[in-house]
């Protein structure tokens, strides 16, 4: 890339969700900071967050908690990083609030605790209902604006600057106000990404439409470790209707039940928990009620509610009851049509607790990156915590670098380690996004076997050398997500070939047992 202008700051974070934010106005502390962002301030999947944020409402239950996370990441969790997370939850949350985070209160005024599920107890907390993401994303943004972070929105991240081994910087395509982009190159003593997760890879998804995987395509090309990423949770219910959108978790937490076509409600017989087990238990068992009734969707029915609770559906999930008048839906009278959706990234950038990465200068921090809290299934409303506590984590790690520390290496457990050929800089797709996405749904999806997986495979690999995109005038945006997608698709298929087991959130249907201890599996790109 050949970048018209440059600037320069002591922290280039990328990214501006809850993890993005948060590192941004911790380094400000004591450093020159640059927050970049695809779109504007704010405006990431942590804005569309409707369930809430866990956190351990005191000393006592950090155990619990822990052992909760534990337990729902079906041994693939680094204990370290769970124990890390959940025992600075108390403390996260307390620094939200002095932000400006306004979170629900019961009747007695204490915290408002919500039941979600594989949670052994209430433990989860709301803002404005089912708004819990919208609000933290406001109030994150106003302290950004409020603060001497540079903001730099509608700015695209191509790539990182790789300078002997080191991250020493990111080109990026900003636009000015007549559309028209240019390439631009911020150099940095220490590089945050905090660019979300990869949704769009899949033709179904809870994810917006800026989750492209451009974090993570950046850091393979760097040659930062790729974790787990074949560990993708997929969201149960999302709306079956012509504008999909998510129906949180909390609605089955208040005593919604899943209903097939028929009518007849499905999950007893397949956990003692039911609605409540784990969310790749309840997602699979969905997406086979589905299948059973010839795609007909499930129905999510919340009609009891009223009676149980005293309160209106749209009282206690305005923003989704908002969502359901848009498509003709009154929940309180009739079940919501739903099916699984792509929703989560447990996999990633690989990191140690505090945000390093296998590449000198580069961290990160939130869905994109890969800690070991979630494992192979993540415990319902822990992203929000994860990426608050490692965002502001990071802050700690790279303001110290900034100032003169000296980088240490990243304390990482002994993964298997797996190397694959990969490009070092961007190339453009030779496989239609509406293709692609359409091929990791259906072979890379919610149930997996080695013979679709090579379909994908095939389908992904380019029949001949394709496009350099990098440094090419006219290239604009839409063509370098495309090409993100291909590289992140690419690497989820080759994780999902590679473990011939099923545990969590990956299920293989031609291995469907998982023998011995799961082993956690980092790619590298070969030079």
């Amino acid at each position: 890339m050949n970048p018209v202008s440059s600037s320069s700051c002591d922290v280039l974070v990328l990214g501006a969700g809850i993890a993005g934010m948060t590192a941004a106005l911790d380094a400000a502390r004591g450093s020159s900071v640059v927050l970049a962002t695809k779109t504007a301030l704010g405006d990431g999947s942590t804005r569309w967050a409707q369930g809430g944020i866990a956190v351990a409402a005191d000393g006592r239950d950090v155990a619990a908690h822990v052992a909760d996370t534990l337990a729902a990441g079906a041994g693939l969790c680094d204990p370290r990083a769970v124990e890390a997370v959940c025992a600075a939850g108390p403390a996260a949350l307390r620094a939200l609030a002095g932000r400006g985070v306004e979170f629900d209160r019961a009747a007695d005024g204490g915290p408002a605790l919500g039941l979600e599920a594989a949670h052994s107890r209430p433990r989860v907390l709301h803002a404005g209902g089912d708004r819990t993401g919208a609000a933290i994303s406001a109030a994150l943004a106003a302290a950004v604006r409020r603060s001497d972070v540079v903001v730099r929105e509608d700015a695209f991240l191509v790539g990182l600057v790789v300078d002997a081994g080191r991250v020493v910087g990111a080109d990026l395509l900003l636009r000015d106000a007549s559309g028209a982009q240019a390439a631009h190159r911020v150099s940095a003593a220490a590089v945050v990404l905090a660019t979300g997760g990869a949704g769009q890879v899949f033709s179904r998804t809870t994810n917006p439409a800026v989750a492209t995987g451009d974090g993570l395509a950046a850091a393979w090309r760097a040659g930062a470790g790729i974790a787990d990423l074949e560990m993708v949770q997929f969201h149960p219910t999302a709306a079956a209707v012509p504008q999909p959108f998510l129906v949180s978790e909390a609605v089955r937490g208040e005593g919604a039940v899943l209903l097939d076509a028929a009518g007849h409600r499905f999950m007893p017989a397949v956990d003692p928990r039911a609605e409540l087990a784990p969310r790749d238990v309840v997602a699979r068992a969905t997406a086979r009620a589905v299948a059973a009734h010839g795609g007909r969707p499930a129905l999510l029915d919340a009609t009891g509610l009223r009676a149980r609770t005293g309160a209106a559906f749209s009282r206690r999930f305005p923003g989704i009851a908002a969502l359901c008048a848009a498509a003709g839906i009154d929940p309180d009278r009739e079940p919501v049509p739903v099916t699984p959706a792509a929703h989560y990234l447990m996999g990633g950038v690989r990191t140690d607790v505090r945000g390093r990465t296998s590449v000198p200068g580069l961290w990160a921090a939130g869905e994109v990156a890969c800690t070991g809290a979630h494992g192979a299934n993540r415990l319902a409303s822990n992203s929000l915590l994860e990426a608050l506590v490692t965002g502001s984590r990071v802050a700690a790690d790279v303001a110290a670098v900034a100032a003169g520390a000296p980088g240490e290496p990243p304390a990482f457990t002994a993964d298997e380690v797996v190397e694959l050929p990969g490009p070092a800089t961007a190339r453009a797709s030779h496989v239609a996004r509406r293709d692609l996405r359409a091929a990791l749904w259906e072979h890379a999806g919610l149930f997996r076997d080695a013979a679709g997986l090579e379909v994908a495979t095939k389908l992904l690999t380019p029949a001949e050398t394709p496009l350099e995109l990098a440094g090419l005038p006219g290239v604009d945006r839409r063509a370098h997500e495309d090409a993100n997608l291909l590289l992140v698709a690419r690497l989820l298929v080759a994780a999902a070939a590679l473990r011939t087991e099923s545990l969590g959130a990956h299920h293989r249907d031609d291995h469907p047992e998982t023998p011995g201890a799961p082993r956690r599996r980092t790619l590298r790109r070969t030079a």
